[in-house]
């Protein structure tokens, strides 16, 4: 992934550190080519966008010992800043209402652009909870999802151990504090770990510390992140429901599993079931349920990244139909036998980024099969 100029990653953490209501600092990076253009547009740019007089003091004049703070967390190895119009920016977060103005990366961006499973429920589940959460995130591993939660205690920290355990199983962790720390600390192996093979993201810039309000808030990426949505267990006042909204307002999957009466902490699924969400017993229950909202996607997706669409395509099995050259430069590359990233981009020539984004359509296309973090063509 190219590493962004000192000015540009500059512009996006003063836009970042200005602060407040999230709409008028994502109008106005949408309305200038970059963050840049967005900060020598002026006062009267920002004031037409609705930034606040105290937004535009602090666009004026940043908070130099955080811009200090972040800029020095950026010149470290494998730690990135995507704006939501850079190209790398996960295409399937920027669709929910309000996307993340940027989300600061630790380990590989081209994770993000992974079909993806949230697994998500209660911080002191049950035993059975805790079995469930391990299990099914073990499952969609196996099947080459990778899993997507928030590095809570409990069924969070279940799913993403088990999506490690798995030979090329891959975890994606969304924080609400900054990265260059861990909330709860006790997890910060596993912060570590997940950033080594997969990553951990936040919106938030490195010196955040834990605040009450940013973990409702978080779990809309959690949910903008996933084609679905998997609740293990939760209360009938959780964040896991919060999630579960996010993910149903985002015209995205909701699962949950279902419990015993006698569980305070299945409530809160059977409350979801109650209100329209997937009953699932069993993890292929899950995959099976993502197919059709996942064909939708691939749709939206092919168009972002200028595709042929389906009508355009004559039916051909033994070769893809993309008329792009680096699709037909994926396929060549591609093999029976499944391949690993670091071979493809060598194969192929492109950035794990492009690779990770057609790689998607072509799977959810049903040309290409994803197993262990490998790929063949699919026969």
């Amino acid at each position: 992934m190219p590493i962004p100029c000192l000015a540009t990653s500059t512009a996006l953490l003063t836009l970042v550190l200005a602060g407040g209501t999230l709409p008028p600092r994502l109008r106005l990076l949408r309305a200038f080519p970059d963050a840049a253009a967005a900060l020598r547009a002026g006062p009267s740019a920002w004031r037409a966008a609705g930034c606040t007089p105290a937004q535009r003091a602090r666009l004026a004049l940043p908070d130099e010992h955080y811009l200090a703070r972040g800029l020095a967390w950026l010149a470290e190895d494998q730690h990135h800043l995507l704006g939501l119009t850079d190209p790398d920016y996960p295409a399937l977060l920027a669709q929910i209402d309000e996307p993340p103005l940027a989300l600061f990366v630790d380990g590989e961006p081209a994770r993000l652009w992974h079909p993806a499973v949230a697994v998500v429920g209660s911080r002191s589940p049950t035993p059975g909870g805790r079995e469930h959460a391990h299990a099914f995130a073990t499952a969609l591993a196996l099947d080459g999802w990778s899993v997507v939660s928030g590095l809570a205690t409990g069924v969070d920290a279940q799913a993403h151990d088990a999506a490690l355990q798995v030979t090329g199983g891959m975890t994606v962790a969304v924080v609400a504090t900054g990265l260059e720390q861990t909330y709860p600390r006790q997890h910060a192996a596993l912060h570590a770990r997940i950033a080594g093979n997969g990553a951990v993201v936040s919106e938030y810039p490195p010196g955040m510390p834990a605040i009450q309000a940013h973990f409702p808030a978080r779990n809309r990426i959690i949910a903008g992140l996933s084609l679905g949505t998997l609740v293990i267990e939760a209360a009938e006042r959780s964040g896991a429901l919060i999630t579960a909204r996010c993910a149903a307002e985002a015209g995205r999957e909701v699962f949950a599993l279902p419990g015993s009466i006698r569980n305070a902490r299945a409530r809160g699924c059977h409350r979801l079931i109650r209100q329209g969400a997937a009953l699932v017993e069993e993890p292929a229950e899950v995959t099976t349920g993502l197919t059709a909202l996942a064909q939708t996607l691939a749709g939206a997706l092919r168009s972002r990244l200028d595709a042929p669409t389906e009508q355009a395509r004559p039916a051909l099995k033994s070769a893809p139909s993309y008329t792009d050259p680096d699709y037909q430069c994926l396929w060549k590359a591609l093999d029976d036998d499944p391949t690993g990233m670091d071979s493809l981009i060598q194969r192929s020539g492109l950035t794990a980024a492009q690779l990770s984004a057609m790689l998607l359509v072509m799977e959810l296309d049903g040309k290409v099969m994803a197993a262990y973090g490998r790929y063949c063509r699919k026969p």
